[in-house]
């Protein structure tokens, strides 16, 4: 069975909403149910892009794309309504998940494979947002993979060293994604990630992505990056006061004006391109407002990473239907257009989830929008 040589983004967008069925649960390496994201989620390889599809949630129990068992070289093919519409290999478990810290610690407690080649880990399992489900980021599950034991609630700077250095050598990652859950600190975790971008890049090369909320004081940009960040993410996931207020009430206290003036700040201390947001997109936010949103955004050199919001088992959202591909594709091609003609690309990005691109077919529009 040979790949298929292309990608299409339709096909991806259709793929992350309605998810995907899997005649064998077992194939590539584990996924999780609930938790910290993306969860609910399997990796799969398009050739030489790798897509983050649904596999858990409501929408994927009544996909209909089916995936067949893979053949003997872990090939498998996508169908739908009985026709072939893709094949797809499945990225093997990473070695370093068999490994454990000298404290008895699974080093997948520690950090996790994202996509094929990124590591990923939530330093603090806690957050301030998460404690009363007045306060929650409706779509968050940060605490359950505590709850489950899937995970431990600090992940030391030692700890994260030692991990990373690991999945360097034994797996050939290739950057990571450092994001914590919201202390009461006005750093608002930039503390924390700062320590542990220092230790990790004490023993191995690897570029670092830090994920926080707009600390109080912007020297923080300027700590994090001399500790060894190459970029960093602040995640607006909704854009318009209202949804943000309904989705997320204890992150909504952080008004959009810190944010503009926090991503300023970031800019010149990390450079266009290397400061993004995330934007989930189907949680009320109208077409326009995200792409007016991004167009604002990438103007000050940040990239606007949206991604189709997915339900998670467990959270209060998990009944909330994920926004059709045809809503997503209408945001995300012209979206790949504003962000190439403001001269940012994911592909330029040093670290983190735009760089990694699985979760949104984003960057693959990207790829049909840039001159050979």
């Amino acid at each position: 069975m040979r790949d298929l040589p292309s990608i299409d983004p339709e096909l991806i967008n259709d793929l992350q909403t309605r998810g995907m069925r899997l005649v064998d649960p077992r194939v590539g390496h584990e996924s999780r149910r609930g938790g910290a994201g993306p969860s609910d989620h399997k990796a799969v390889n398009f050739g030489d892009t790798t897509v983050m599809v649904p596999v858990h949630t409501a929408p994927a129990f009544d996909s209909p794309y089916l995936v067949e068992a893979p053949d003997a070289d872990g090939r498998a093919r996508i169908t739908k309504e009985g026709s072939e519409v893709a094949r797809i290999r499945f990225p093997n478990r990473p070695r370093f998940y068999d490994l454990t810290t000298a404290d008895g610690i699974s080093y997948n407690k520690i950090a996790v494979l994202h996509s094929r080649d990124v590591l990923a880990t939530t330093i603090l399992q806690t957050c301030i947002r998460y404690e009363s489900r007045k306060k929650t980021c409706q779509f968050c599950s940060i605490g359950q993979s505590l709850a489950a034991g899937r995970t431990v609630a600090h992940k030391t700077p030692a700890q994260l060293a030692e991990v990373a250095k690991a999945a360097v050598e034994l797996d050939g990652v290739k950057h990571m994604v450092m994001t914590t859950g919201t202390p009461a600190g006005m750093d608002r975790g930039a503390a924390v990630l700062a320590e542990s971008a220092r230790a990790v890049k004490a023993v191995v090369d690897l570029p670092i992505q830090v994920q926080c909320e707009p600390p109080e004081d912007d020297i923080w940009h300027e700590r994090m990056k001399d500790a060894g960040a190459d970029a960093l993410g602040m995640h607006l996931e909704a854009v318009t006061p209202e949804v943000r207020e309904r989705i997320m009430p204890g992150k909504a206290s952080v008004p959009l004006e810190k944010y503009f003036s926090s991503f300023e700040a970031a800019v010149k201390v990390f450079g266009r391109g290397q400061v993004s947001t995330y934007i989930l997109a189907g949680l009320g936010d109208t077409r326009e407002a995200i792409l007016d949103m991004s167009t604002r955004l990438v103007a000050m050199g940040v990239y606007p990473f949206v991604v189709p919001f997915v339900p998670i088992s467990g959270t209060p959202l998990e009944s909330h239907p994920a926004p059709k591909s045809d809503f997503m594709a209408s945001i995300l091609a012209p979206l790949a257009q504003i962000v190439i003609d403001g001269g940012l690309k994911a592909s330029d990005i040093k670290a983190g989830c735009g760089k990694c691109g699985a979760c949104s077919a984003l960057s693959t529009y990207e790829k049909l929008r840039i001159p050979a």
